[in-house]
């Protein structure tokens, strides 16, 4: 369940938001117009959160909050679409001399927006990261890097996102389209690797409201109903199969099979 209310005076032009799910509700509130910030709360029972929610309506339709029949023109849902996540990617990558600087950067720039824009960029996020988890991604990233770990995966597909939107899709639907991106990290002795990109929403929330990862992790699954599972994957290449993933991806076994990128 959930009620709008909205309050309106000479003075103030603002909305309260009340949603319950399970033991736990959110609140949503600011001006009208505007994400709001958000608050929540968890209960011993569902019974005891609904009981708090009664007593929380009653209290600002005392100070002179009404009902509101539609969100629209209310509040915004988020500032944070597709487009401005892709934005933010290609920025960062301009603002430092490295990946730790700009991964700082990102999380600065997040930790200035809504809470819930912050949210919505993992989610986006993670939307992505999701659909780069390919039996080919994983057979590139082995020869590449000359054997291929689960996290060292996840740190893989992190780096082809933060690349940017054109080289990610291009990169699953041909790993050999990376090849010009891992010269220059090869000439820069690096790795294709950047973990932090994963927690940098998580760290902006931290930054931003002082709580911790756990904090964000509960209001995550809460906002967007989403719990990361890893998808299931079937492997067609077999990593003491030489032969069959020089055949499976020539261009990238020509430059790294031999010489794979090491640390």
């Amino acid at each position: 369940m959930e009620t709008l209310l909205f309050y309106q005076d000479d003075t103030s032009n603002k909305f309260w938001k009340i949603s319950q799910t399970g033991n736990s509700f959110i609140v949503i509130y600011g001006k009208v117009g505007t994400v709001g910030a958000i608050k929540t709360k968890t209960f011993e029972s569902e019974d005891e959160c609904r009981k708090e929610i009664d007593k929380l309506i009653r209290s600002k339709i005392k100070k002179g909050y009404l009902p509101a029949e539609s969100t629209n023109l209310i509040l915004k849902d988020t500032t944070m679409t597709e487009t401005l996540f892709w934005e933010l990617i290609d920025k960062c990558k301009e603002k430092g001399d490295d990946a730790e600087e700009q991964m700082e950067w990102l999380m600065t720039q997040l930790s200035k927006r809504p809470v819930k824009d912050i949210v919505t960029f993992d989610f986006i996020l993670n939307k992505y990261y999701s659909k780069s988890y390919t039996s080919d991604l994983w057979a590139a990233a082995y020869i590449i890097m000359g054997g291929c770990s689960d996290d060292c995966f996840d740190y893989f597909r992190a780096f082809l996102l933060y690349l940017g939107k054109e080289p990610y899709e291009a990169a699953i639907k041909d790993p050999e389209t990376l090849l010009p991106y891992l010269k220059l990290v090869e000439e820069q002795d690096e790795m294709p690797q950047l973990e932090e990109l994963l927690s940098v929403a998580c760290e902006a929330f931290e930054e931003k409201t002082g709580q911790d990862d756990e904090d964000y992790h509960d209001l995550y699954e809460k906002l967007t109903n989403h719990s990361y599972i890893q998808p299931e994957i079937e492997f067609d290449w077999d990593e003491d199969d030489d032969e069959g993933l020089r055949k499976k991806f020539p261009l990238l076994w020509e430059a790294f099979g031999e010489n794979p990128l090491e640390y």
